[in-house]
């Protein structure tokens, strides 16, 4: 049995016993439960019972934990102590992407090496071009809905643009979606997949609750294989970049024809299918986020753009990686952004063995859920916590304390071994994005209509919904 540095010495209390909502026999609380706002109805719960609690789903029983430390410890503890559920694993074998996003034990450590090499900061670097390129698109596409007066589709937008650098940098394939007049296939397919695969992790009984799922399965599955293809005869036609791959896709496929790396076929469909799930929608929902909460707090967005003015200077444009790096303001906005608005705002994980997590003996296959937001928005360890203020992420004398226990407490990319692999690219997209957007254009208005803030979706990660952004160009200086 193992146990986390916050077990306290006495023995441990029985999960049973922990204080949480009960819910009815059987089925527990699932008649409560809101695929699409159980992050919301998790906080609730933490304010009400405290930041450790239990609940019963079905068979599944659940341990809740929102203190940063014991949370930490948890995330830590992956994947030796704990893993992705077996839920998720089988439903994203089932999908056909189990990448390194859902896999566990000995999928997941054949699978990381590879893809983590793709996705260092080194790597980053080599991907400049393509991310001037696609945010250029971006940008022409805002400039056309600027001079006709039209209201832009946040979300949609940077959606396309997430989709663009997803294909370009890891397929080496430019699908181009920012330019092409209506939703394209592989968006399609996206869109009824996602909200599908959490409606079946959060469901009481293990089964899928859209029938016409599969042809849109199948779809994407089917363009996944193209890209495969287009792969592998890249590396016939240039043998040289099974040495040095141009992008993920390829050095996947160079592993898998080299059985000294015990990469099999199903590692590679996996993780191309997991990079355009994962790296579609955690990107996008941040920027979306990022510039409702700058459109709010205008002294922000005003030294956001003086910063963006002066380390790129006239014309806006990001010439070197270097130039990304110096956005530091930038980078605190979105750091506060994440803090306020984590688009992963729980981890479920599974425990392999039976532990110990905060004083509660949690037996082998309980679910221990880490709730991230709940320390963020709490004033022992923010001053204003429901304030934007990006200085709180700034360096400098005096603030070293107070920096490292920020980024102990707000953890937007996890911690541990699992750490998310794409945060540099992530980071890079977000700077890139917003760097475009203060040097072009002034924002009018950013709103979802009738409503103050933006209502929460929850579909494996956290969406606005109806956000809007009308632009009107900047004019030159």
């Amino acid at each position: 049995m193992s146990s986390d540095a916050s077990s306290a010495v006495a023995a441990p209390r029985a999960l049973s016993t922990v204080p949480g909502p009960r819910g009815w026999p059987v089925v527990g609380v699932a008649p409560q439960v809101r695929p699409e706002s159980f992050h919301r109805q998790l906080e609730a719960w933490s304010g009400r019972y405290g930041s450790v609690f239990a609940f019963r789903i079905g068979g599944r029983h659940f341990l809740a934990v929102s203190d940063p430390e014991t949370v930490a410890g948890v995330l830590r503890r992956r994947p030796a102590v704990f893993r992705r559920t077996t839920r998720l694993e089988q439903a994203s074998r089932e999908l056909g992407f189990l990448g390194l996003f859902s896999a566990s034990g000995d999928t997941w450590r054949r699978q990381r090496p590879m893809v983590l090499a793709g996705l260092d900061p080194a790597h980053i670097r080599t991907y400049l071009p393509a991310l001037t390129a696609i945010t250029d698109r971006l940008r022409r596409r805002w400039l056309d809905a600027a001079a006709a007066g039209r209201e832009i589709d946040l979300t949609a937008d940077l959606m396309r643009y997430t989709v663009d650098v997803t294909t370009s940098l890891a397929f080496g394939h430019n699908l181009n979606t920012l330019e092409a007049s209506t939703e394209t296939a592989i968006q399609q397919h996206l869109n009824v997949i996602l909200p599908a695969l959490f409606k079946r992790l959060m469901s009481p009984l293990p089964r899928w609750p859209d029938k016409a799922l599969a042809g849109h399965v199948i779809a994407l599955r089917a363009a996944v294989q193209e890209f495969i293809a287009q792969a592998r005869r890249d590396l016939a036609e240039q043998p040289a970049l099974r040495q040095q791959p141009a992008n993920l896709i390829q050095a996947l496929v160079a592993a898998s024809e080299d059985a000294a790396h015990g990469i099999t076929e199903e590692d590679v469909s996996g993780n191309v299918l997991t990079m355009l799930l994962a790296g579609e929608d955690t990107t996008a929902h941040t920027l979306a986020w990022l510039f409702w909460l700058l459109y709010r707090n205008p002294q922000a967005l005003a030294t956001a753009r003086a910063e963006v003015d002066a380390v790129l200077g006239a014309g806006g444009q990001v010439r070197a990686i270097d130039d990304l790096a110096r956005l530091d303001y930038v980078e605190a906005c979105a750091n506060e952004a994440m803090r306020l608005k984590p688009v992963a705002p729980m981890i479920m994980n599974e425990a392999c063995e039976e532990t110990v997590v905060a004083d509660v003996l949690v037996p082998r296959g309980g679910i221990v859920i880490c709730l991230l937001r709940p320390a963020n928005l709490d004033d022992a360890h923010f001053p204003r916590p429901m304030q934007f203020d990006p200085g709180r992420w700034r360096g400098g004398p005096g603030a070293a304390a107070s920096l490292s226990s920020a980024k102990r407490v707000a953890m937007p990319f996890g911690a541990g071994p699992r750490m998310c692999p794409g945060r540099y690219l992530a980071i890079a997209e977000i700077k890139m994005v917003a760097a475009m957007l203060l040097a072009q254009f002034d924002v009018v208005d950013v709103s979802a209509a009738g409503v103050d803030e933006p209502r929460e979706r929850l579909a494996l990660t956290m969406a606005p919904v109806g956000l809007r952004m009308s632009l009107r160009k900047r004019p030159a200086a």
